[in-house]
């Protein structure tokens, strides 16, 4: 599903990624841990196409993602990838279903069918009485869900999560992992996950360790 090789990444003078391959097969969930200053979230939003590789390849399901132009790119980017961030950066004037459509509308999804998608999946994760609240109505957990259903909406098949529940408390912290495997189970996503949570590293199928810009272990 993603291949990378000999990525290298600057800033100024501060060499942040040194050389990085990696490589992750469809279905598979594998965690990126380290010290902070590692590279992780660099490394992270180069593989979800976010920001660019001073040099290096990049290909994910079988694309040479980084020779694409910035309109193939966006549009890859929203019909193949998912991204779910600490914060969950959803619009506060928009209620959760209309939070979740964003990226069907963009991708041309007409408004019925997206809707649809967006009510099924708030539904499976649990929120099927908060459908029109807005981000300030609902639980920092219940935030992050409806951040996680805005990752399904295109049905990516990649799904890139940084730090993704490093602002929830212990429960809605599990609750969150175990929803990631069962993505995982019923949909074969591929998930990339940066994390500092033990117990999400722990539930992965491979943790990747990263030290000073390289990988250094594959657990």
């Amino acid at each position: 599903m993603l291949k990378a090789q000999s990525i290298h990444k600057s800033y100024g003078q501060l060499h942040i990624l040194k050389g990085v391959d990696l490589e992750v097969n469809r279905g598979e969930i594998v965690t990126i841990v380290g010290a902070s200053g590692a590279g992780k979230s660099s490394l992270l939003n180069i593989l979800g196409t976010l920001d660019n590789a001073d040099s290096g390849q990049l290909f994910i399901d079988n694309v040479e993602v980084n020779k694409l132009d910035n309109k193939n790119l966006s549009d890859f980017r929203n019909r193949k990838i998912g991204f779910i961030f600490q914060f969950h950066h959803l619009l506060v004037e928009f209620n959760a279903i209309e939070n979740v459509c964003m990226p069907a509308f963009i991708a041309g999804i007409p408004r019925a069918e997206a809707e649809k998608r967006a009510t099924e999946l708030l539904n499976m994760l649990g929120l099927g009485g908060r459908l029109t609240h807005k981000p300030a109505e609902l639980s920092g957990g219940e935030q992050q869900r409806v951040a996680v259903a805005r990752a399904l909406i295109n049905k990516p098949a990649l799904i890139f999560a940084d730090e993704p529940s490093g602002n929830l408390d212990s429960k809605n912290a599990l609750e969150l992992h175990e929803l990631f495997v069962r993505l995982r189970k019923e949909f074969n996503q591929t998930f990339v996950i940066v994390t500092h949570n033990e117990e999400l590293a722990g539930m992965a199928d491979r943790t990747i360790l990263m030290k000073d810009g390289l990988i250094v272990d594959s657990l």
